[in-house]
């Protein structure tokens, strides 16, 4: 079968949560003056799983990257698939990590890339958020494995 090009995207995430004055708090950062959904809030630290790389490596190195933290303890939270449709075809898979340990104090690594960072309520999230993060956030204690994100109301 010959059809439009294909592409498979692989990404980890992760959110550090601590305990707040009124309930769970995420870290996320503010996307600086980058192609992709500049000014949103999002996670601390993400980035693409690189080749040869497992999704829990790509994760700890991106908040080396990104936080200049480091011994995270991470927590799988779930998978999520995601498709923008033609052309071309891009579906992504994003792994999603929570951690409430790490070492070093969490800062902006990459400040061509990030304006701010900033403790929030998961029950009050910034605005605006990059939205496909959003939807995550709003089941990060939901205790499913698996989500989708921009599918078709009939195939998602």
């Amino acid at each position: 079968m010959t059809g439009p090009a294909f592409a498979l995207v692989p990404a980890s995430y992760v959110y550090l949560l601590r305990d707040g004055a009124s309930g769970t708090e995420v870290l996320l950062q503010q996307r600086g003056p980058v192609p992709y959904m500049p000014g949103h809030w999002a996670a601390a630290a993400a980035g693409h799983v690189e080749p040869g790389e497992t999704a829990y490596d790509a994760a700890r190195r991106e908040a080396v990257e990104e936080l200049a933290i480091t011994d995270l303890e991470l927590d799988f939270a779930f998978t999520m698939q995601r498709s923008q449709f033609g052309p071309p075809i891009e579906e992504r898979v994003d792994f999603f990590f929570t951690a409430r340990s790490w070492s070093g104090e969490p800062r902006i690594v990459e400040t061509e890339k990030a304006d701010a960072l900033g403790w929030f309520p998961l029950t009050a999230l910034p605005e605006p958020t990059v939205p496909h993060e959003a939807h995550a956030l709003a089941h990060l204690s939901s205790g499913v494995g698996y989500l989708t994100f921009g599918w078709p109301p009939e195939r998602g």
